[in-house]
């Protein structure tokens, strides 16, 4: 498909400011994937081409982290091979799950982890006594959440947040860099499918590629320097968007439910 340079550029604007907001708590798609579909792509086109610049914010945020000696990569590397592996599962078995589930379900395990990061004692940059240990966190909630990321995918950075700070006791910074590091996999996971089923529309992919690789640099030094003081407060924000933005879907069933209930 054809797409004109200036909505190219305001892709690039829009994948800019998300990669920033990715690299920081999660939730950047909020802003890419409705930006894609008002640019004109179908709604495969859309997820795929979203996941290209997800991926390549992910991992500038990865890296940034990294450098800043962020990553404990003997313990960090398997929960993200699980991810990865797991978001291709997924992806494959888009059409196999039931979808009116997710939708359902998200919002619900959203407004859940927003409550937690509100209103938890300890959110520190500090790291404290992990609940499990990290090879069973890479076989068990690292791939659940992967597999999830491949099927469907919003707030999956949130899922992986809360199972680093919960379960593994990482303090805040630590964990959003550990959860850069997944996501990235999973994000690369499941765009590795999308490519071969050549749904991706490359143009205007990189370009908004650029943006979140920027825009992630931009992130991640930010989560670095504030911490806590910005990184908690901004999850609950994007938690609680992302619920929002689904339920505000008329044909979601939970809130089709609610309005029954309520008639």
């Amino acid at each position: 498909m054809s797409v004109e340079l200036e909505t190219v550029a305001g892709l690039f604007g829009v994948a800019v400011v998300a990669g920033a907001i990715d690299a920081i708590a999660g939730g950047g798609g909020l802003m890419t994937l409705p930006a894609l579909l008002l640019a004109g792509l179908d709604p495969v086109s859309a997820i795929a081409t979203n996941k290209l610049q997800g991926s390549a914010g992910s991992v500038s945020a990865t890296i940034a982290f990294a450098r800043r000696g962020l990553i404990r990569w003997r313990e960090a590397a398997p929960a993200a091979l699980g991810a990865g592996l797991a978001s291709i599962a997924g992806a494959l078995c888009v059409s196999l799950l039931p979808r009116p589930v997710l939708d359902a379900l998200v919002p619900l395990m959203l407004v859940g982890i927003a409550l937690y990061f509100a209103t938890a004692r300890r959110m520190s940059n500090e790291d404290a006594a992990a609940r499990i240990t990290p090879g069973l966190f890479a076989v068990t909630l690292a791939p659940a959440v992967g597999f999830y990321d491949g099927v469907f995918g919003p707030g999956a950075g949130s899922f992986y947040m809360i199972g680093f700070v919960t379960l593994l006791g990482l303090g805040v910074v630590r964990a959003t860099a550990h959860t850069k590091l997944s996501n990235a996999a999973s994000n690369v996971g499941s765009l590795a499918l999308f490519t071969l089923q050549g749904a991706v529309i490359w143009p205007v992919g990189l370009a908004m590629a650029v943006g979140a690789f920027l825009g992630a640099q931009v992130g991640s030094a930010l989560a670095v320097r504030l911490g806590a003081r910005l990184i908690r407060p901004l999850l609950v924000v994007i938690a609680c968007a992302m619920a929002l933005r689904l339920l505000s879907n008329p044909a979601n069933p939970l809130r089709q439910a609610v309005a029954g209930f309520f008639s």
